[in-house]
């Protein structure tokens, strides 16, 4: 569906991606993790083809639909509109008048429906809890039936039963056939969930399942610190690993 291939990407001559190739498939369902400022939005905006590479190719699918869920610290919550209302302006329409037909109104309360918060249809967006903010962005990006879903840190800022929600409705979405790239900070309680990640430090530094990515030494080479990585119950749990005591009157 979209092929990266030697892709650099940079901002004013300041390079945050290099010789990156990378594929989403139709039944894609990554995660991306790294840390701040490692070029995960950047990755992002390449497959959403809003950023165009300094070197390398991008291909896309022809007629390929695309949508995208933002960070919801990036979102202007006082813009005075509804649920409804802001659900319905991601329609794409030719006509020259703005108003809603009937039929685009219908599919705006079937996808509120479908997420759980069709009660919320009338309320202004800044009244919504972190995870209402969440579902209603991802009804705005449902309503343009994509087929490639990309969406950056769904779950920070929320609360580990939304975070719990949003990993279920996202899932039930890639079993309906829609392919899911998303980033991530959280390694445990979302990375560790997902079927397939990619760690991002500039570069790629590892591409596989969690079992084959959340090692020691792989997260040490994309975080930049050594942290232990343990079994639990059948899952692997990432903790910082502890420092080394300070004992007074020695010197390193």
């Amino acid at each position: 569906m979209i092929r990266l291939d030697h892709v650099a990407a940079a901002y004013d001559h300041h390079r945050v991606l290099n010789d990156v190739s990378f594929h989403v498939h139709e039944d894609q369902f990554t995660g991306i993790v790294g840390p701040s400022g490692a070029g995960k939005t950047t990755l992002l905006r390449l497959l959403l083809a809003t950023l165009k590479p300094v070197e390398g190719t991008v291909w896309r699918a022809p007629n390929l639909r695309t949508a995208y869920v933002p960070q919801l610290e990036t979102v202007s919550w006082n813009f005075p509109i509804t649920v409804f209302e802001c659900v319905l302006m991601s329609r794409k329409t030719s006509r020259l008048m703005p108003w809603a037909t009937n039929k685009e109104k219908k599919e705006v309360a079937a996808v509120l429906e479908r997420l759980g918060i069709a009660d919320l249809a009338q309320r202004h967006i800044r009244e919504l809890s972190g995870g209402q903010q969440q579902r209603m962005f991802l009804a705005r990006a449902l309503l343009r039936q994509p087929q490639v879903l990309l969406l950056d840190e769904p779950t920070s800022g929320v609360d580990v039963s939304t975070r719990h929600d949003i990993l279920h409705l996202l899932a039930d979405l890639h079993e309906d056939g829609m392919a899911i790239v998303l980033t991530t900070h959280d390694l445990n309680g979302m990375a560790t969930h997902l079927p397939h990640l990619v760690c991002v430090n500039h570069r790629i530094v590892a591409d596989g399942t969690p079992s084959q990515v959340i090692t020691s030494e792989v997260l040490e080479n994309t975080f930049g610190a050594r942290m232990e990585v343990l079994e639990h119950l059948g899952m692997r749990v990432v903790v910082d690993e502890a420092p080394t005591p300070f004992t007074p009157g020695l010197r390193n």
